[in-house]
Protein backbone atom coordinates (compact mmCIF):
# COMPACT_ATOMS: atom_id res chain seq x y z
CA UNK A 1 0.00 0.00 0.00
CA UNK A 2 2.53 2.55 0.99
CA UNK A 3 4.43 1.58 -2.83
CA UNK A 4 1.05 2.33 -4.33
CA UNK A 5 0.67 5.75 -2.44
CA UNK A 6 4.04 6.92 -3.09
CA UNK A 7 3.36 6.31 -6.96
CA UNK A 8 -0.02 8.19 -6.42
CA UNK A 9 1.78 10.99 -4.48
CA UNK A 10 4.58 10.99 -7.51
CA UNK A 11 2.00 11.08 -10.14
CA UNK A 12 0.25 13.95 -8.89
CA UNK A 13 3.36 16.41 -8.16
CA UNK A 14 4.65 15.23 -11.96
CA UNK A 15 1.18 16.21 -13.51
CA UNK A 16 0.81 19.61 -11.62
CA UNK A 17 4.91 20.41 -12.55
CA UNK A 18 3.94 19.69 -15.94
CA UNK A 19 0.45 21.38 -16.39
CA UNK A 20 1.18 24.92 -17.35
CA UNK A 21 4.13 23.51 -19.80
CA UNK A 22 1.67 21.86 -21.68
CA UNK A 23 -0.74 24.08 -21.32
CA UNK A 24 1.61 27.03 -22.31
CA UNK A 25 2.93 24.85 -25.19
CA UNK A 26 -0.78 24.41 -26.91
CA UNK A 27 -2.03 27.26 -25.43
CA UNK A 28 -6.02 28.21 -24.87
CA UNK A 29 -8.16 31.03 -23.66
CA UNK A 30 -8.25 29.38 -20.37
CA UNK A 31 -4.48 29.86 -19.70
CA UNK A 32 -3.22 32.95 -17.52
CA UNK A 33 -0.79 34.56 -19.72
CA UNK A 34 2.58 35.03 -18.67
CA UNK A 35 5.28 36.11 -20.82
CA UNK A 36 8.69 36.97 -20.36
CA UNK A 37 10.27 39.78 -21.93
CA UNK A 38 6.40 41.15 -22.74
CA UNK A 39 7.05 45.07 -23.49
CA UNK A 40 3.92 46.50 -22.29
CA UNK A 41 1.50 45.41 -19.12
CA UNK A 42 -0.90 43.16 -19.07
CA UNK A 43 -1.91 42.97 -15.56
CA UNK A 44 -5.78 44.18 -16.65
CA UNK A 45 -7.64 41.62 -18.05
CA UNK A 46 -7.74 40.54 -21.65
CA UNK A 47 -10.06 39.20 -24.02
CA UNK A 48 -9.37 35.90 -25.64
CA UNK A 49 -10.40 34.50 -28.80
CA UNK A 50 -10.02 31.25 -30.66
CA UNK A 51 -9.70 33.26 -33.93
CA UNK A 52 -7.95 30.77 -36.72
CA UNK A 53 -8.61 27.19 -35.30
CA UNK A 54 -6.89 25.15 -37.69
CA UNK A 55 -3.68 26.84 -37.10
CA UNK A 56 -4.23 27.27 -33.51
CA UNK A 57 -3.96 30.77 -33.65
CA UNK A 58 -5.33 32.55 -30.31
CA UNK A 59 -5.80 36.36 -29.88
CA UNK A 60 -5.09 38.12 -26.40
CA UNK A 61 -6.70 42.18 -26.89
CA UNK A 62 -7.48 44.77 -24.23
CA UNK A 63 -8.20 48.59 -24.65
CA UNK A 64 -5.32 49.94 -22.47
CA UNK A 65 -6.00 53.44 -22.54
CA UNK A 66 -8.91 55.56 -24.42
CA UNK A 67 -6.26 55.66 -27.60
CA UNK A 68 -4.46 52.65 -26.96
CA UNK A 69 -5.05 48.92 -27.48
CA UNK A 70 -2.56 46.36 -26.34
CA UNK A 71 -2.34 42.81 -28.67
CA UNK A 72 -0.90 40.13 -28.58
CA UNK A 73 -0.93 36.83 -31.10
CA UNK A 74 -0.17 33.52 -29.91
CA UNK A 75 0.47 30.63 -33.19
CA UNK A 76 2.78 27.67 -33.17
CA UNK A 77 6.35 28.13 -33.98
CA UNK A 78 6.55 26.35 -37.71
CA UNK A 79 10.28 28.19 -38.22
CA UNK A 80 8.46 30.72 -40.16
CA UNK A 81 6.66 34.03 -39.66
CA UNK A 82 3.36 34.90 -38.51
CA UNK A 83 0.97 37.83 -39.37
CA UNK A 84 -1.60 39.87 -37.85
CA UNK A 85 -3.52 42.41 -40.82
CA UNK A 86 -5.84 44.96 -39.84
CA UNK A 87 -8.27 45.24 -43.61
CA UNK A 88 -10.15 48.32 -44.78
CA UNK A 89 -12.64 45.67 -46.65
CA UNK A 90 -12.04 42.44 -45.42
CA UNK A 91 -8.95 41.41 -48.21
CA UNK A 92 -5.60 41.53 -47.79
CA UNK A 93 -4.51 44.19 -50.63
CA UNK A 94 -4.51 47.73 -48.76
CA UNK A 95 -4.24 46.55 -45.43
CA UNK A 96 -1.39 47.22 -42.43
CA UNK A 97 -0.18 44.30 -41.10
CA UNK A 98 2.25 43.20 -38.10
CA UNK A 99 4.45 40.15 -39.02
CA UNK A 100 6.70 38.33 -36.52
CA UNK A 101 9.35 35.81 -36.98
CA UNK A 102 12.13 34.69 -34.60
CA UNK A 103 15.76 34.71 -37.15
CA UNK A 104 17.15 31.51 -37.53
CA UNK A 105 20.89 33.17 -37.85
CA UNK A 106 20.78 34.40 -34.11
CA UNK A 107 17.19 33.60 -31.96
CA UNK A 108 16.15 36.92 -31.82
CA UNK A 109 12.64 37.83 -32.45
CA UNK A 110 11.39 40.81 -35.04
CA UNK A 111 8.51 42.27 -35.85
CA UNK A 112 7.70 44.66 -38.59
CA UNK A 113 4.45 46.78 -40.09
CA UNK A 114 3.81 45.91 -43.95
CA UNK A 115 1.39 47.36 -46.15
CA UNK A 116 -0.21 45.03 -48.07
CA UNK A 117 -0.15 47.17 -51.69
CA UNK A 118 -0.80 44.05 -54.10
CA UNK A 119 -0.71 40.28 -53.86
CA UNK A 120 2.75 39.58 -55.60
CA UNK A 121 5.93 40.41 -53.19
CA UNK A 122 7.22 42.88 -54.61
CA UNK A 123 4.31 45.02 -53.44
CA UNK A 124 4.83 43.96 -49.98
CA UNK A 125 6.61 47.17 -48.21
CA UNK A 126 8.12 46.79 -44.84
CA UNK A 127 8.08 49.65 -42.35
CA UNK A 128 5.07 51.38 -44.23
CA UNK A 129 1.60 51.28 -43.50
CA UNK A 130 -1.37 53.37 -41.69
CA UNK A 131 -1.13 51.80 -38.08
CA UNK A 132 0.12 53.81 -35.62
CA UNK A 133 2.66 51.58 -33.71
CA UNK A 134 3.49 52.38 -29.92
CA UNK A 135 7.45 53.14 -29.77
CA UNK A 136 9.09 50.59 -27.61
CA UNK A 137 5.72 47.96 -26.80
CA UNK A 138 6.29 45.55 -29.94
CA UNK A 139 7.71 42.44 -29.17
CA UNK A 140 8.21 38.91 -30.67
CA UNK A 141 8.42 35.87 -28.25
CA UNK A 142 9.09 32.66 -28.01
CA UNK A 143 8.04 30.47 -25.64
CA UNK A 144 7.02 26.92 -25.19
CA UNK A 145 7.24 25.91 -28.81
CA UNK A 146 4.72 29.14 -29.60
CA UNK A 147 4.52 32.29 -30.62
CA UNK A 148 4.22 35.21 -29.14
CA UNK A 149 3.37 38.50 -31.36
CA UNK A 150 2.96 41.35 -29.23
CA UNK A 151 2.45 45.01 -29.83
CA UNK A 152 0.12 47.93 -29.25
CA UNK A 153 -1.87 50.27 -31.14
CA UNK A 154 -2.21 54.06 -31.14
CA UNK A 155 -6.28 54.37 -32.48
CA UNK A 156 -9.76 55.17 -30.57
CA UNK A 157 -10.99 51.77 -32.96
CA UNK A 158 -8.87 49.15 -34.67
CA UNK A 159 -10.58 48.31 -37.64
CA UNK A 160 -12.84 45.18 -37.06
CA UNK A 161 -11.67 43.43 -40.16
CA UNK A 162 -8.45 41.37 -39.29
CA UNK A 163 -6.70 38.76 -41.46
CA UNK A 164 -4.37 36.43 -40.54
CA UNK A 165 -1.23 34.65 -42.54
CA UNK A 166 1.46 31.79 -41.89
CA UNK A 167 4.64 31.71 -43.56
CA UNK A 168 6.01 28.71 -45.17
CA UNK A 169 7.39 26.21 -42.85
CA UNK A 170 11.13 27.02 -42.40
CA UNK A 171 10.85 30.98 -44.27
CA UNK A 172 11.88 34.15 -42.63
CA UNK A 173 12.75 37.46 -44.47
CA UNK A 174 16.01 38.50 -43.62
CA UNK A 175 17.98 41.89 -44.06
CA UNK A 176 18.79 44.31 -45.47
CA UNK A 177 15.09 44.19 -47.86
CA UNK A 178 13.16 41.86 -45.31
CA UNK A 179 11.09 40.76 -48.25
CA UNK A 180 7.97 39.03 -47.08
CA UNK A 181 7.39 34.95 -49.74
CA UNK A 182 4.10 33.59 -50.28
CA UNK A 183 2.05 33.18 -47.38
CA UNK A 184 1.26 28.86 -46.69
CA UNK A 185 -2.46 29.86 -45.41
CA UNK A 186 -4.19 32.40 -44.84
CA UNK A 187 -7.89 33.63 -43.15
CA UNK A 188 -10.18 37.01 -42.86
CA UNK A 189 -12.05 37.47 -40.07
CA UNK A 190 -13.64 40.26 -38.24
CA UNK A 191 -13.78 40.90 -34.77
CA UNK A 192 -16.18 43.07 -32.22
CA UNK A 193 -14.56 44.13 -29.68
CA UNK A 194 -16.86 44.88 -27.22
CA UNK A 195 -18.48 41.57 -27.06
CA UNK A 196 -15.29 39.49 -27.56
CA UNK A 197 -16.49 37.98 -30.74
CA UNK A 198 -14.90 36.99 -33.79
CA UNK A 199 -16.18 35.04 -37.13
CA UNK A 200 -14.74 34.13 -40.48
CA UNK A 201 -15.75 36.49 -42.65
CA UNK A 202 -14.42 35.02 -45.71
CA UNK A 203 -14.18 36.35 -49.12
CA UNK A 204 -15.04 40.15 -49.47
CA UNK A 205 -17.51 40.48 -52.53
CA UNK A 206 -17.41 37.08 -53.39
CA UNK A 207 -20.57 36.96 -55.61
CA UNK A 208 -19.04 40.07 -57.30
CA UNK A 209 -15.54 38.71 -58.09
CA UNK A 210 -16.91 35.41 -59.61
CA UNK A 211 -19.53 37.36 -61.57
CA UNK A 212 -16.40 39.43 -62.76
CA UNK A 213 -13.91 36.68 -63.62
CA UNK A 214 -16.98 34.11 -65.05
CA UNK A 215 -18.27 36.35 -67.32
CA UNK A 216 -14.86 37.31 -68.55
CA UNK A 217 -14.15 34.07 -69.14
CA UNK A 218 -16.56 32.83 -71.22
CA UNK A 219 -16.78 36.07 -72.98
CA UNK A 220 -12.77 36.81 -73.69
CA UNK A 221 -11.55 33.84 -72.87
CA UNK A 222 -13.77 31.05 -74.51
CA UNK A 223 -16.38 32.52 -77.03
CA UNK A 224 -14.41 34.56 -78.55
CA UNK A 225 -11.88 31.55 -79.97
CA UNK A 226 -15.16 29.66 -80.44
CA UNK A 227 -15.99 32.41 -82.76
CA UNK A 228 -12.92 32.12 -84.71
CA UNK A 229 -12.96 28.98 -84.97
CA UNK A 230 -16.25 29.23 -86.94
CA UNK A 231 -14.69 31.87 -89.17
CA UNK A 232 -11.72 29.23 -90.01
CA UNK A 233 -13.71 26.22 -90.30
CA UNK A 234 -16.90 26.70 -91.35
CA UNK A 235 -16.65 28.53 -94.41
CA UNK A 236 -17.94 25.96 -96.98
CA UNK A 237 -21.57 26.56 -94.96
CA UNK A 238 -22.25 29.64 -96.79
CA UNK A 239 -23.68 32.14 -95.81
CA UNK A 240 -23.90 30.37 -92.05
CA UNK A 241 -20.41 30.43 -91.04
CA UNK A 242 -20.61 34.44 -91.67
CA UNK A 243 -23.72 35.26 -89.41
CA UNK A 244 -22.69 32.42 -87.21
CA UNK A 245 -19.56 34.12 -86.45
CA UNK A 246 -21.20 37.35 -85.93
CA UNK A 247 -23.56 35.73 -83.86
CA UNK A 248 -20.67 34.43 -81.07
CA UNK A 249 -18.54 37.60 -81.25
CA UNK A 250 -21.29 40.09 -80.58
CA UNK A 251 -22.04 37.50 -77.52
CA UNK A 252 -18.56 37.13 -76.30
CA UNK A 253 -18.52 41.24 -76.59
CA UNK A 254 -21.94 41.35 -74.40
CA UNK A 255 -20.54 38.98 -71.72
CA UNK A 256 -16.93 40.80 -71.82
CA UNK A 257 -18.59 44.47 -71.47
CA UNK A 258 -20.41 43.62 -68.58
CA UNK A 259 -17.63 41.60 -66.82
CA UNK A 260 -15.68 44.71 -67.26
CA UNK A 261 -18.45 46.51 -65.72
CA UNK A 262 -17.65 44.34 -62.76
CA UNK A 263 -14.10 44.80 -62.55
CA UNK A 264 -14.51 48.39 -61.99
CA UNK A 265 -17.29 47.92 -59.37
CA UNK A 266 -14.90 45.03 -57.82
CA UNK A 267 -11.79 47.67 -58.04
CA UNK A 268 -13.81 50.69 -56.23
CA UNK A 269 -15.47 48.38 -53.41
CA UNK A 270 -11.72 46.55 -52.85
CA UNK A 271 -9.75 49.62 -53.17
CA UNK A 272 -6.70 46.79 -54.55
CA UNK A 273 -4.04 47.87 -56.50
CA UNK A 274 -4.30 45.57 -59.69
CA UNK A 275 -2.71 47.71 -62.21
CA UNK A 276 -1.58 45.09 -64.52
CA UNK A 277 -4.90 43.34 -64.47
CA UNK A 278 -7.23 45.95 -65.38
CA UNK A 279 -4.24 47.44 -68.01
CA UNK A 280 -4.36 43.84 -69.72
CA UNK A 281 -8.15 44.25 -69.62
CA UNK A 282 -8.90 47.25 -70.85
CA UNK A 283 -5.97 46.77 -74.06
CA UNK A 284 -8.47 43.61 -74.88
CA UNK A 285 -11.53 45.74 -74.39
CA UNK A 286 -9.85 48.14 -76.95
CA UNK A 287 -9.21 45.11 -79.40
CA UNK A 288 -12.71 44.17 -79.15
CA UNK A 289 -13.87 47.18 -79.67
CA UNK A 290 -11.82 47.61 -83.08
CA UNK A 291 -12.70 44.61 -84.57
CA UNK A 292 -16.59 45.25 -83.71
CA UNK A 293 -16.17 48.26 -85.76
CA UNK A 294 -13.98 47.31 -88.02
CA UNK A 295 -17.38 44.84 -89.44
CA UNK A 296 -18.38 48.35 -90.28
CA UNK A 297 -16.05 48.81 -92.60
CA UNK A 298 -15.84 46.01 -94.33
CA UNK A 299 -15.49 46.23 -97.62
CA UNK A 300 -16.76 43.80 -100.53
CA UNK A 301 -14.88 40.86 -101.65
CA UNK A 302 -13.87 42.20 -104.72
CA UNK A 303 -11.99 45.20 -103.54
CA UNK A 304 -8.61 45.70 -103.86
CA UNK A 305 -7.91 47.51 -99.96
CA UNK A 306 -9.90 43.73 -98.69
CA UNK A 307 -6.82 41.74 -98.33
CA UNK A 308 -5.46 44.32 -96.05
CA UNK A 309 -8.72 44.21 -93.95
CA UNK A 310 -8.34 40.68 -93.78
CA UNK A 311 -4.87 40.70 -92.85
CA UNK A 312 -5.39 43.07 -90.15
CA UNK A 313 -8.69 41.75 -88.96
CA UNK A 314 -7.07 38.12 -88.33
CA UNK A 315 -4.22 40.09 -86.69
CA UNK A 316 -6.06 42.24 -84.37
CA UNK A 317 -8.21 38.84 -83.52
CA UNK A 318 -4.93 36.69 -82.46
CA UNK A 319 -3.73 39.29 -80.53
CA UNK A 320 -7.29 39.59 -78.54
CA UNK A 321 -6.85 36.09 -78.03
CA UNK A 322 -3.27 35.48 -76.61
CA UNK A 323 -3.83 38.20 -74.11
CA UNK A 324 -7.33 37.18 -73.30
CA UNK A 325 -6.01 33.88 -72.10
CA UNK A 326 -2.81 35.24 -70.29
CA UNK A 327 -5.41 37.85 -67.94
CA UNK A 328 -8.33 35.29 -67.67
CA UNK A 329 -5.22 33.19 -65.50
CA UNK A 330 -3.64 36.06 -64.48
CA UNK A 331 -7.07 36.84 -62.65
CA UNK A 332 -7.33 33.32 -61.69
CA UNK A 333 -3.85 34.00 -59.46
CA UNK A 334 -5.02 37.63 -58.18
CA UNK A 335 -8.36 35.94 -57.23
CA UNK A 336 -6.73 33.01 -55.31
CA UNK A 337 -8.89 30.37 -56.74
CA UNK A 338 -6.43 27.66 -56.54
CA UNK A 339 -5.62 25.32 -58.88
CA UNK A 340 -9.01 24.27 -59.35
CA UNK A 341 -9.75 26.98 -62.01
CA UNK A 342 -6.63 26.58 -63.53
CA UNK A 343 -7.29 23.19 -64.47
CA UNK A 344 -10.70 23.75 -65.71
CA UNK A 345 -9.90 26.79 -67.58
CA UNK A 346 -7.04 24.87 -68.80
CA UNK A 347 -9.33 22.26 -69.55
CA UNK A 348 -11.63 23.80 -72.15
CA UNK A 349 -8.34 25.24 -73.95
CA UNK A 350 -7.04 21.65 -74.34
CA UNK A 351 -10.44 20.97 -75.66
CA UNK A 352 -10.65 23.78 -77.89
CA UNK A 353 -6.90 22.96 -79.55
CA UNK A 354 -7.35 19.43 -80.27
CA UNK A 355 -10.57 20.50 -81.96
CA UNK A 356 -8.63 23.04 -83.90
CA UNK A 357 -5.98 20.68 -84.52
CA UNK A 358 -8.07 18.15 -85.99
CA UNK A 359 -9.64 20.75 -88.08
CA UNK A 360 -6.55 21.71 -89.40
CA UNK A 361 -5.77 18.16 -90.25
CA UNK A 362 -8.80 18.01 -92.30
CA UNK A 363 -8.51 21.22 -94.30
CA UNK A 364 -4.71 20.02 -95.10
CA UNK A 365 -6.10 16.81 -96.41
CA UNK A 366 -8.59 18.33 -98.47
CA UNK A 367 -5.77 20.09 -99.89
Amino acid sequence: MKLVSCFIIFIAITNLWLAPVISQSSDSCSVNLKLNGLLFDTTSSLNCLSVWDAQGYILRYTKTASNLWSFVLSAPDTNSFVGMGFSPNGGMVGSSAIVGWISSSDGTGNLKQYYLGGTSPNRVFPDEGNLTVVSNTSSMITQSTRLYLAFQLETTQPLSRVIYSAGPVGFSPVAPAYRLTEHRNKIATSINYSTGQSASSGTPHLRLRRSHGVLNMIGWGILIIIGAMVARYARQWEPFWFYAHIGVQLLAFLFGIIGVVCGFLLENRLNSDVSTHKGLGIFIFVLACLQVTALLARPNKEAKTRKYWNWYHYTVGRILVVFAIANVFYGIHLGGEGKGWNAGYGAVLFVLFVASALFEYRMWMRK
